[in-house]
């Protein structure tokens, strides 16, 4: 005999259990894109930092050890492809490199001989380095273990880097000590990263101990040069370094759409297609 609902009451439905799937999903995403910034996370720090139960996390890290991606271990979990990225100082995010490379040589071009810059860490800040190659009495301070491998035995240049904890996935120093250093340095440019750009949520990222880092380097520079291929804008990561505003040039590529361009420019922003 079928069952029937309690009169007054309406019959059940699906809907909270798909959007329980769907938050699911995006937490998921998250902490995957947690872990590719940080390489490893504890259990209990993501779920202070999702706000959920330390057995949800546990949930959550099965899942995407199953799918390959991270492997756990007690207390935690390790993004899997870590070791042989940090082995071959490759990194974790190359995608849309022909954008990035476009941007890194327009975003070159700002930059003459002599001057002193700061260049963050990341996949387009590292084309923007490569680009550079061949410049003469170039001073620049960088977070990034590659970029200083890339230009610190090149004659012309004086690289000086950041201490701090070392981030494997992003070949990057980060945290408290990564800002100190930054404090109380002036260079004409920083080329600054970011992982998505909302007009709402301004320069978001998926990790907090990037945050502290950016805005010492935001401090000691003249001038701010955003480089972020098309396919971050719109987007939002985890937490907020601040509005658009903070950034004087964004160079990106054809992609942008002419809404988005626009906003950004009534931002106040100068917006270049490489």
């Amino acid at each position: 005999m079928a069952k029937t609902s309690p009169a007054g009451s309406a019959p059940p439905t699906t809907g909270g259990g798909s959007r329980a799937r769907a938050l699911g999903e995006a937490r998921r995403a998250g902490i995957l894109a947690w872990l590719q910034e940080e390489g490893s996370a504890r259990v209990r720090v993501l779920a202070e930092a999702f706000d959920v139960s330390e057995v949800t996390v546990r949930q959550d890290l099965e899942k995407l050890e199953s799918e390959g991606y991270v492997t756990r271990r007690h207390g935690g979990a390790f993004l899997k492809s870590v070791t042989q990225q940090v082995r071959a100082m490759a990194l974790q995010h190359v995608d849309n490199m022909d954008a990035k490379r476009a941007i890194g040589r327009l975003a070159a071009e700002l930059v003459g001989d002599g001057e002193t810059i700061i260049l963050d860490s990341g996949s387009t800040t590292t084309e923007v380095a490569a680009q550079l190659l061949g410049r003469r009495d170039m001073t620049v301070i960088t977070n990034a273990l590659n970029i200083a491998l890339m230009l610190g035995a090149e004659p012309g240049f004086d690289v000086h880097m950041s201490g701090g904890h070392f981030k494997a996935p992003t070949l990057s120093l980060s945290g408290e000590r990564s800002a100190d250093y930054f404090r109380g340095l002036f260079a004409q440019t920083l080329f600054l990263a970011t992982a998505a750009v909302d007009l709402r949520a301004g320069l978001t990222y998926p990790a907090l101990s990037d945050i502290p880092v950016k805005r010492a380097m935001i401090e000691a520079a003249e001038r701010v040069v955003l480089v972020a291929d098309s396919s971050k804008i719109g987007q939002r990561s985890f937490t907020a370094l601040g509005d658009i505003d903070l950034v004087d040039i964004m160079i990106t590529d054809a992609g942008i759409s002419a809404a988005d361009r626009a906003a950004i420019e009534r931002a106040g922003v100068q917006v270049r297609i490489a």
